[in-house]
């Protein structure tokens, strides 16, 4: 009996209730789709009129360690074959938690497997390689052992789990300081510091990211970060600073005597309330772009669940941390600094040391914020009926940590630690809580690495 299966998590964009699960064959293929005489997984036509008779199948392949995996193939179908929210044109290796989708707006299935010896029994074993003749045990050493490397071009998933791109960024962002390094100037040191603070906004994003551990396209991390830095430098900023900070009482005061309640209050709408709410923006506009699309797309472009709220929150706050920090704090640090001292190489060494604790501070700070906010906009999509009250909710609590953050540094560096630390402890345990509520938790490689250990 297989150890593999297909197990249905999701009917017409619905999760299912009670998960059924469908057995897959160690020693012969299986056919999905439409046509109850000739597949073995039969879809409901009445349900599914996008799945083709026979859409698609899942063929058993002996590995060189004399184990089994498994192949799905797309039997040219009218609407296609999607793997983890990606068109399938011909076949392709499943994985443990890969998710399956047959047609447009079709059911949803997570696969599941652990690779097993394949069964002896003829005319399948003769196709079969034994363990004993597995390449490990081979006197002849092949090319993959000889020229490890190569895995990189022949295995996508060698290339996903392995940390290959953000070692190939290191090595990108080294030698450009070192290529600065010949021209010492204003220019080269600001564009170092630059280098410097986006290389540790990028590890800090990776960390939550790797937490979360939900796949989410580049193109669209990248442009929640981008979209809360077109809100920063457009007219739209100041049209949240009128109403913020001029109609409600959140200007900014510059009296070093200024007491904590009235402080906080000044922080809580002019930095709580206002910069919470312009980081969401680009949450909310995903979620509405994502809405227009059918399903795979708008499961991967949108919001569908906590998990997609954190990371979109968490990446709109990298874009305003950033610019916060490199053209806000840092040269009105350095630009004091250069008075008091008369020297601009101390202003520029300055704000060096500005940047790196404030964007390291990204993961208890901004981050940790917006995050928690984009985990009540998520949960807002999975509880639609309770959708207002849980969207206050986030909003005022996030708003209530930043403006906290903000205020306690007059009264004690004690009291910042505590909030920090209680600002990161919200992130983490929305992300754990986040991926608990995930409909797609099988896939989650956070989840299946903590499974493992």
């Amino acid at each position: 009996m297989s150890n593999a299966f297909l197990r249905l998590v999701r009917n017409n964009g619905i999760n299912v209730g009670q998960e059924k699960s469908y057995s897959l064959a160690a020693t012969s293929e299986v056919a999905i789709g439409r046509e109850p005489t000739s597949c073995q997984i039969v879809l409901d036509s009445n349900l599914y009129s996008t799945v083709s008779r026979r859409h698609a199948s899942i063929k058993p392949s002996p590995t060189p360690d004399g184990k089994i995996s498994y192949l799905l193939c797309d039997n040219n179908s009218a609407n296609g074959t999607y793997l983890n929210g990606s068109r399938l044109q011909g076949c392709q290796e499943l994985h443990p938690g890969d998710l399956i989708i047959f047609g447009t707006n079709g059911p949803e299935f997570i696969f599941e497997c652990q690779l097993v010896t394949p069964p002896v029994t003829p005319g399948f074993a003769s196709s079969t390689t034994s363990v004993s003749s597995a390449p490990n045990n081979s006197e002849n050493a092949s090319i993959t052992q000889l020229f490890p490397a190569l895995n990189i071009i022949r295995k996508a998933d060698f290339r996903r789990r392995t940390y290959l791109w953000p070692g190939i960024i290191t090595v990108i962002f080294v030698v450009m300081l070192f290529s600065l390094q010949s021209q010492v100037n204003p220019s080269t040191a600001v564009l170092s510091i630059f280098l410097i603070a986006t290389y540790i906004a990028l590890g800090a994003y990776f960390f939550v990211y790797q937490l979360c551990g939900k796949h989410k396209p580049w193109w669209v991390l990248v442009g929640s970060g981008v979209g809360c830095i077109l809100i920063l430098i457009t007219p739209l900023f100041y049209l949240f600073t009128i109403i913020f900070r001029g109609i409600l009482p959140g200007s900014i005061p510059n009296n070093p005597d200024i007491g904590f309640v009235e402080l906080f209050i000044h922080m809580f709408f002019g930095a709580g309330l206002m910069e919470e709410l312009i980081k969401a923006l680009p949450i909310f506009a995903f979620m509405a772009l994502g809405n227009m699309q059918t399903s795979p797309t708008r499961e991967r472009i949108g919001v569908s669940e906590p998990l997609d709220g954190i990371l979109l929150g968490s990446a709109s706050a990298v874009g305003f941390t950033l610019l916060e920090t490199l053209l806000q704090y840092g040269p009105e640090n350095a630009a004091r600094v250069s008075q008091q001292t008369g020297s601009e190489a101390a202003g520029i060494l300055a704000g060096l040391l500005l940047v790196i604790p404030r964007i390291l501070g990204t993961v208890f700070g901004h981050m940790a914020w917006s995050g928690w906010f984009g985990y009540f906009i998520g949960f807002s999509v999975l509880k639609p009926r309770q959708k207002w009250q849980i969207l206050v909710i986030g909003y005022l609590s996030a708003s209530l940590m930043h403006a906290l953050w903000n205020s306690v540094a007059s009264i004690s560096i004690l009291l910042l630690l505590v909030v920090g630390v209680l600002s990161y402890a919200c992130l983490v345990g929305a992300i754990v809580q986040a991926r608990a509520l995930s409909p797609t938790r099988k896939e989650n490689f956070a989840t299946q690495f903590s499974s493992r250990n």
